[in-house]
């Protein structure tokens, strides 16, 4: 994990580790899992899927119906700790409603975490994905702006870390999966101090991007505008709508 000291294993706790992968193993394609799914998503026994499973229902995280088991709203409370315990959500929200309304457009905050991003704040004027984006989503960072942004500040070993460990798929017939095309995207990106993201994560979708910084620099977030390919084009987005972004960047540095 980037920022962590390298932990020896006889400090990890493998229990707590198995358990949140069980948790994990849960997901929109996969609500409702056997513990035979489990176990194959996690490498986990059948016998040690089975007791974490069964855990995780006693302590009121998950539902069982006698062959499958589902996650309860209670698992909620796991990311509300996240979103109570930082005020970054509360922080950027005003500004990300303030350039919605300037822009007509959503708005979003994401923050990385291993290969994906993590919406942690979002002012939405109209469903323009597939997908119903809300706090908590998660997308690929490789083809979003949102990930651009974020990965044009990482150090270069970084980058090669994550490019080794994501998987890079075409989601369209635009997405850049070849390690090249991505690292000239992420060096343009990193120039010009902003991602512009054309159709790669679905057609029809525009995004523009612009990394967030705490008052020593240091990067905390992204924010980003996106918009459908036939309201703005992608020169209109710059030239219109960079400029919010850019003074929300600058704001939240000042109070960061």
């Amino acid at each position: 994990m980037p920022g962590l000291p390298a932990i020896p294993d006889r400090d990890l706790v493998a229990s707590v580790e198995k358990g949140l992968g069980v948790i994990e193993a849960f997901s929109e394609a996969r609500p409702r899992l056997s513990v035979t799914d489990v176990a194959t998503v996690t490498g986990l026994t059948r016998a040690a899927a089975r007791r974490y499973l069964l855990t995780l229902a006693k302590l009121g995280y998950a539902d069982f119906d006698g062959k499958f088991f589902s996650l309860t709203p209670r698992i909620l409370r796991l990311g509300h700790a996240y979103l109570s315990s930082t005020g970054l959500p509360r922080m950027v929200q005003p500004f990300l409603e303030q350039i919605s309304t300037a822009t007509g457009e959503s708005s979003s905050a994401a923050i990385l975490d291993d290969t994906e991003i993590v919406y942690v704040a979002r002012a939405a004027t109209r469903r323009i994905m597939s997908i119903n984006l809300a706090v908590g989503s998660r997308l690929p960072a490789y083809c979003t702006s949102l990930g651009r942004a974020l990965l044009a500040q990482m150090p270069d070993a970084n980058v090669e870390d994550y490019l080794r460990r994501a998987e890079l798929r075409a989601l369209t017939p635009k997405t850049k999966t070849k390690r090249d095309a991505i690292l000239a995207a992420l060096a343009e990106t990193r120039k010009k101090g902003y991602a512009l993201v054309d159709e790669e994560l679905e057609l029809g979708l525009r995004s523009l991007s612009v990394p967030l910084f705490d008052g020593r620099g240091a990067v905390i977030a992204a924010m980003n505008v996106s918009a459908q390919v036939a309201r703005v084009t992608a020169a209109g987005m710059v030239r219109d709508m960079l400029p919010h972004l850019i003074a929300a960047q600058g704001a939240l540095r000042r109070i960061a």
